[in-house]
């Protein structure tokens, strides 16, 4: 009985779970990515050639962990039982690729947004009526005036995205997205173990010895 769980612990419950870490990471991913190229835009900054490359990058690592997600369910096949069994190995690379790459994504929203996304004054300095200035400029007046973006968004609407960018990558909601991907399902090296596992590691140096003996 022991044997059975064990077994049905490694063949299906945490392969399935990993598999689907290629969803909904993904998703989130998606979000932050959007985000991004928004901040981009309310930044003054969408055209420029390191700012489009980084949303590129996010991009690229973000449709790899989706591509792994889709692999692992297209490799399977089907059991006697009637279910449906996914690729094991697949399923564990996957969730290996998604302890690392939302850390990047991450990074690289962090990179674009800039470091206002996190030094910039409260809602409550914004539309505080207290008299700062010589002329009688308020706190939020001069809040509004010099953190202020381009011209496709008021002060308020970049407020906004660098905040939901601080909590998507840095603050509450930062926590399903950043250490959830790499401790749920297992941490990284229970991903390591059933690839070393699963990967038949004796046959590929068979392989290799096997391509030395032919002539060039």
């Amino acid at each position: 009985t022991r044997f059975c769980q064990v077994t049905g612990v490694q063949t299906c419950a945490l392969p399935i779970y990993r598999q689907s870490y290629g969803g909904c990471k993904v998703g989130v991913g998606d979000v932050i990515i959007g985000a991004a190229a928004v901040a981009a835009e309310y930044n003054g900054a969408s055209k420029a050639s390191h700012i489009k490359d980084k949303i590129i990058e996010m991009t690229h690592l973000n449709e790899t962990l989706f591509s792994c997600g889709l692999a692992c369910s297209t490799e399977g096949c089907p059991t006697k039982a009637g279910n449906y069994q996914i690729d094991l190995l697949l399923a564990n690379v996957c969730k290996q690729n998604v302890t690392r790459y939302p850390y990047e994504i991450g990074r690289l929203a962090e990179d674009i947004a800039g470091g206002l996304m996190v030094t910039m004054p409260s809602e409550a300095d914004f539309k505080s009526n207290t008299v700062v200035g010589a002329n009688g400029e308020t706190l939020g007046d001069i809040c509004n005036k010099y953190f202020v973006g381009s011209d496709v968004a008021t002060t308020e609407e970049r407020q906004r995205i660098l905040r939901f960018l601080e909590n998507a990558c840095l603050g509450t909601a930062a926590v399903g997205y950043r250490t959830e991907s790499l401790h749920g399902a297992g941490s990284p090296q229970a991903q390591r173990i059933m690839i070393a596992r699963q990967s038949n590691l004796g046959h590929l140096p068979k392989i290799g010895r096997a391509s030395c003996r032919e002539r060039v």
